[in-house]
């Protein structure tokens, strides 16, 4: 295996542009494209190495696929590696997400769009059942998950709790629930220079600095962005589907800067691009800045998401990865890891059903009994052709095999197609 001293800066770059520009498909399809890369054909990690990494980057909060390309590059050539990797990772997708926002903020409301956005939306319904379905099956083997999942969707869909309060209780069920002592004999390992002190206030400063300056300037939009995405940043545990049901909670319900439809839209058009899902949040970002100042807030409401986004990873792999083997061997650790991926599963339900409600009807309401509050469709309001739309999509993800930038362009020609026949 190559040393990380003999592995060349620039052919690290050329390897996670590469890496960059064709990772499409979300963090499955991401992970395994980074495993061939870094593993099968350049052999710059071990089998082991890597799993052990991926186990670590799952317990950060955050894009995992992301962290994992940052924990490469930082274990290849410290720092710089660290922040070439993870870069070149959110680089190109981020850079398509700008001008789809753009061009989706001038555009969007023509009739044509809207067609070729139902398309897009249906296959958004079928990918996240997709997601639930296979996650499903990993986590509800698991001892007192299905009751931790089921608790965590009543939460959210029924009583409409905060999404990082369902998350912190999951998390501390899981802990408590786990013995303290470490699975194994755990010896120090060196520290190496980024264990150093300065690690913490430096990244924190960095992750801040953009949203004092905002509050100094009286840019109170720049300022309400960039604390809402940093909060989503320390708390988006279990991926962007979990997430995203809290973004359409705050973004859409609580503030008001989007409707559910350009909700919908955006993750949409997120899943046509590369890098890592969690961009969607940047599309956001975009819409709403747009709405308050033309083009360019919308641009520097789309850097301030991105800077408080993905700064955080870098701060959580610097901080943390000289650590790995020992955080892993932490069974209370493990512990809180499961539980909250069984509360994601009832996350990722809630989105589902979010979804499907805004896409399949054109129409809902809310039901208000004390402290319940389920939102239902009008039934009379529903919508057979985004249906029809829906079940393509399914039939093209799943039976057939499809992938997931095709079924998109099939879905959206179709939705088209139905609007002008």
């Amino acid at each position: 295996m190559t040393t990380p001293a003999k592995t060349p800066l620039s052919q690290l770059f050329l390897s996670f542009l590469r890496i960059g520009l064709l990772s499409f498909g979300g963090p499955a399809a991401q992970i395994a494209l980074l495993h061939r890369e870094i593993v099968e054909e350049r052999g710059w990690l071990s089998e082991r190495q890597y799993l052990q990494a991926l186990s670590f980057c799952m317990l950060l909060p955050g894009p995992e696929a992301m962290q994992l390309a940052t924990w490469a590059g930082w274990r290849l050539r410290g720092v710089a590696g660290g922040l070439i990797a993870g870069g070149l990772f959110v680089v190109p997708g981020a850079l398509v997400i700008a001008a789809l926002a753009l061009a989706y903020s001038a555009y969007g409301a023509r009739p044509e769009v809207t067609a070729l956005m139902l398309g897009v939306k249906a296959t958004v319904i079928a990918l996240v059942a997709f997601a639930l379905m296979k996650l499903g099956r990993k986590v509800l083997s698991h001892r007192g998950a299905p009751w931790i999942a089921l608790a965590a969707f009543a939460a959210l869909y029924v009583l409409h709790l905060p999404f990082p309060l369902v998350i912190a209780c999951a998390g501390a069920i899981g802990w408590l629930s786990r013995p303290a002592a470490p699975t194994e004999d755990v010896r120090p390992l060196p520290a190496p220079v980024t264990d150093r002190l300065w690690v913490w206030p430096l990244w924190v400063t960095l992750w801040f600095a953009p949203m004092v300056l905002a509050a100094l300037a009286g840019q109170t939009l720049l300022y309400d962005i960039g604390m809402l995405f940093s909060k989503l940043a320390v708390f988006s545990f279990g991926g962007a589907y979990a997430v995203l049901a809290w973004l359409a909670q705050e973004a859409v319900s609580a503030r008001g800067w989007l409707d559910p439809a350009q909700m919908a839209d955006a993750l949409g058009l997120a899943e046509t691009t590369p890098g890592p899902l969690i961009l969607v949040t940047q599309f956001v970002g975009m819409l709403t800045g747009y709405a308050e100042g033309g083009w360019p807030m919308a641009l520097a409401a789309g850097a301030m998401v991105l800077w408080v986004t993905f700064v955080p990873c870098f701060l959580w792999i610097f901080a943390f990865a000289p650590h790995l083997e020992r955080l892993l061997a932490r069974p209370r650790l493990q512990g809180a890891l499961d539980a909250i991926t069984a509360a994601v599963l009832g996350v990722i339900a809630n989105l589902t059903l979010w979804f499907a409600l805004h896409v399949l009807f054109a129409e809902t309401w809310q039901l208000q009994l004390g402290p319940i509050a389920p939102e239902l469709p009008v039934l009379q309001s529903w919508r057979p052709g985004a249906l029809a739309l829906t079940l393509l999509a399914a039939l093209l993800l799943g039976p057939l095999g499809r992938s997931v930038p095709l079924t998109l362009a099939v879905t959206a020609v179709a939705g088209l197609l139905l609007t002008i026949y």
